[in-house]
């Protein structure tokens, strides 16, 4: 997909907040809808029928929920509502999966139901939970995320935020959520998905924060579909709503928030998939095994490795390992002499280990932990380096490491970028040769990078001379 020039400056700038940890999200109920919940209108058609309204000629619909319990003294029907539309199964959107899978530490929501956390659950991440005001003093021991459900959760129906008198007091009984969503929104970039900015809590917050820090405030994003003319709509509604959509963005944007405009639903989709594939590709696998190393003596190779791996974390990239025989301790050793000789610049978390579980403790065999593992360790990256690959079978035979091969396949099949080194012989070899066959495959948007690919095959290269080589391609891959 072509993205316009203002969703790719968004893109770029976005994967910058992501790499340092800056991003939050804000969902509202156009994110649910796909999965299969209703909105709002569709939440209160029963309710507005019993009032003799139509809700599709209401716009004030906190209004009409506040009638409703006007006339029956009570939120009883609303509560019993929410609780048959919110709690039917329904199946999270790619949308979801992709947010879950990326490093993003805070979730804001006015949604009662439970996708986002669940999502976040599948990706394996610890969720702290909020829907009430006396969370906020307790955090959950070594949390991954934090989900804000600012407005209630559907399994407490009798504190979901709904009426219109519940909406003029929320500053007052929901103070500590909204101190905790101006601090979010003065330090964090958020990205609003699936929200009309009709919400007067949100309003309130940005309103003040306007007062407050004028043009200082940082910048957000939301999307927002291109008005289109529906099928029946005439060409003078038609203008109508155009403009009205114009001036709406105008208007956001006194809240430093920038509207991304989209042709349809599924751009969003789109779009994520590429933050979440320029994310990636700022982390590097390095697969490798060697029980030998070939004509190059083991210093020499131990030495490669070291200044390999110390020179990918100096450029800025990240490093997954899992800690492959006679690779992964060289590996460990370069990033971090890298890590300690320049904290100012550099962190730990561009090191991340993934060591092989070596004995069964449980109902799984081994190879199908090992092969879970590196299932979980080759998805956080989007390149992938192949060094060596041989090992010792049961006889003490050096054969080809097999499971070099199968990170191979698998990095191919999660769409990482291989780089692979022939020159240090063995299974990268046999890889280097695989992939230059059919070169347009693997490189279909970096042919550029296969000239330097056949070079690294050259056995007569210095180790300086391949580490120059791998990090250029790197950088070509990020540009």
């Amino acid at each position: 997909m072509t993205f316009s020039k203002e969703v790719e400056a968004f893109i770029k700038d976005f994967v910058n907040d992501l790499l340092e940890n800056n991003v939050a999200i804000f969902s509202g109920a156009g994110m649910s809808i796909p999965a299969g919940f209703v909105s709002w209108p569709d939440l209160l058609r029963e309710i507005a029928d019993e009032l003799g309204l139509n809700v599709d000629k209401e716009h004030d619909l906190i209004s009409l929920a506040q009638y409703h319990v006007n006339e029956n003294r009570g939120k009883a029907k609303i509560n019993r509502k929410i609780l048959e539309e919110f709690t039917e199964e329904a199946e999270m959107t790619e949308n979801h999966r992709i947010l879950a899978r990326l490093p993003i530490t805070t979730f804001w929501t006015t949604n009662y139901d439970t996708l986002i956390e669940d999502s976040l659950k599948a990706a394996n991440k610890i969720v702290d939970v909020k829907h009430d005001v006396k969370q906020l003093a307790v955090t959950r021991p070594k949390r991954d995320v934090v989900v804000y459900k600012m407005h209630g959760d559907v399994a407490h129906p009798a504190d979901a935020i709904l009426t219109k008198e519940q909406y003029e007091s929320y500053h007052i009984s929901h103070r500590p959520f909204v101190t905790a969503l101006s601090g979010d929104l003065i330090s964090k970039t958020f990205l609003f998905i699936g929200f009309s900015f009709t919400d007067p809590n949100l309003d309130y917050v940005l309103s003040r924060l306007n007062i407050q820090f004028g043009e200082n405030t940082r910048q957000h994003y939301c999307f927002i579909k291109r008005k289109t003319k529906a099928a029946k709509e005439d060409e003078e509604l038609h203008k109508y709503g155009v403009r009205k959509q114009e001036l709406m963005i105008n208007d956001l944007k006194r809240y430093k928030i920038k509207a991304l405009l989209i042709e349809e639903y599924g751009d969003i989709t789109a779009i994520l998939k590429e933050i979440e594939r320029r994310y990636r590709k700022k982390t590097v696998f390095i697969s490798g095994s060697a029980e030998e190393y070939g004509t190059w003596d083991r210093n020499k190779a131990q030495s490669f490795i070291h200044q390999l791996s110390k020179k990918i974390v100096g450029s800025g990239f990240t490093i997954v390992n899992g800690f492959g025989w006679g690779v992964g301790s060289a590996v460990i050793n370069g990033a971090l002499e890298m890590i300690y000789e320049r904290p100012d610049k550099h962190s730990e978390d561009q090191l991340v280990m993934r060591p092989f579980p070596q004995f069964e403790t449980g109902a799984k065999k081994l190879p199908e932990l090992w092969d879970e593992y590196r299932y979980k360790m080759i998805s956080l990256a989007g390149i992938g380096i192949f060094i060596f690959g041989n090992k010792k079978d049961k006889d003490g035979k050096l054969i080809e490491a097999n499971g070099v091969k199968r990170e191979f396949d698998i990095a191919v099949e999660k769409g990482l970028i291989p780089i692979p080194v022939g020159a240090t012989g063995y299974v990268s070899k046999i890889i280097s040769e695989a992939v230059l066959k059919d070169a347009e495959r693997y490189y279909p948007k970096h042919k550029e990078i296969i000239p330097v690919i056949e070079e690294l095959a050259d056995e007569k290269l210095e180790p300086d001379t391949i580490i120059e080589k791998i990090i250029k391609i790197i950088q070509i891959i990020n540009k």
